[in-house]
């Protein structure tokens, strides 16, 4: 029998090696795998309470305005008492309007009332003799009738003179253009030596009633329904000074060509808050609870917004979700996994559906951050 060579015992051994090598890949994977499972955050869809979720911006505006123009047409202004800026109060004189003209044509009514009243007078005294001699024959009746006519046209006439010196002595009271309200004058248009132009015209002041300033915010129709009278606001000013506000109203209806309604809200009474300006406010409690995950957990990519939900064998699958409010670090989900459902903390994972991973579990509520604004 022939003996084999060291040649061929070499490569009998190390096809051996290789087949027992081959044998124990399986089980070298299958120890790997476990190591390979990524350690993420998970956390729990939840409600949670989103404050300062809504932010709407606006104009600053008063809450009630008062135009004052002059009643009186034709007369030149004297002096202007008011200027803008000034708080003024309810019946105080603003500016006045030479009354020299209107001073001689009631000095002129004055006189012809006074012999209206005395050719009255005459009147009805001959009126009066003729009392009781009807079918007397000492006068004819022509005669009595003409004396009782003359007395009533007499009196008819002294009323329409003093219905004409009533309408002049008013008249003069115009003259002094007073404040309707107690408020901030806004504008004034008025120069000594203008000629009013009554009942017409550019107002001579804009008064803001009691001086009281507020935001006219606009928003959505979705986000007014997370808005209620009485609700506060924290409103930055032009200044970047913030003050604290109050729903005063909101708006009955919706714009149809923007889709946008306005909520007013009040505004504390400071020098520095300016009808005219912009403001922005941040809505208190708005959302109240809903179903929200932290911002960080929500995925956003070509297909659209998703989280990973964690299974029961620790493998993640993508699952999208429609988004609402945000604030305090949260995102509302309006439609996704239901309450309770364990998703990925961090969107930037980058996992795919099926990866294994091993949980962690992270805070039952996010840092609370600076509020945003809100997105649909």
């Amino acid at each position: 029998m022939r003996r084999p060579t060291p040649a061929f015992l070499a490569v009998t051994a190390v096809a051996a090696a290789l087949a027992l090598s081959g044998c124990h890949k399986p089980e070298a994977r299958d120890k790997a795998a476990p190591a390979a499972a990524r350690a993420v955050t998970v956390v729990a869809v939840q409600q949670r309470s989103i404050t300062g979720a809504l932010t709407a911006s606006g104009d600053l505006v008063s809450r009630q305005e008062a135009a004052v123009l002059p009643e009186v047409s034709g007369f030149r202004v004297s002096a202007v008492l008011s200027d803008f800026g000034q708080y003024v109060k309810q019946g105080q004189v603003l500016a006045r309007m030479d009354p020299a003209l209107l001073e001689a044509q009631i000095a002129q009514a004055e006189a012809q009332l006074a012999q209206a009243e005395a050719q009255a007078a005459q009147a009805e005294d001959q009126a009066s003799r003729v009392q009781g001699l009807d079918n007397q024959g000492v006068l004819s009746q022509e005669q009595i009738a003409q004396r009782r006519f003359q007395a009533r046209a007499a009196r008819a006439t002294a009323k329409a003179q003093a219905a004409a010196l009533k309408d002049l002595r008013t008249r003069y009271g115009k003259l002094q253009v007073t404040a309707p309200v107690s408020g901030l004058v806004l504008e004034k248009t008025v120069r000594p030596g203008d000629v009013s132009q009554g009942g017409g015209g550019t107002p001579w002041f804009r008064i803001a009633s009691e001086g009281q300033i507020e935001l006219q915010a606009q928003m959505s129709e979705d986000d007014l329904a997370h808005i209620r009278p009485g609700q506060r606001a924290q409103v930055t000013l032009p200044s970047g000074q913030t003050v604290t506000g109050v729903v005063r109203l909101i708006s009955p209806e919706i714009d149809q060509q923007t889709k946008l309604g306005f909520v007013r809200v009040t505004l504390p009474v400071r020098p520095d808050i300016r009808a005219g300006g912009f403001a922005r406010a941040v809505f208190s409690d708005a959302a109240g609870t809903v179903l929200t995950v932290p911002e960080t957990a929500v995925r956003y990519d070509a297909d659209g917004a998703s989280v990973m939900v964690v299974l029961a064998n620790n493998r993640v699958k993508r699952a999208p979700v429609r988004t609402g409010l945000r604030g305090s670090g949260l995102v509302e989900i309006l439609e996704g996994p239901p309450a309770g459902t364990r998703v990925v903390g961090s969107a930037a994972s980058f996992l795919l559906d099926g990866d294994l991973i091993k949980p962690t579990d992270g805070a039952a509520n996010p840092v609370a951050a600076k509020p945003v604004a809100a997105k649909r």
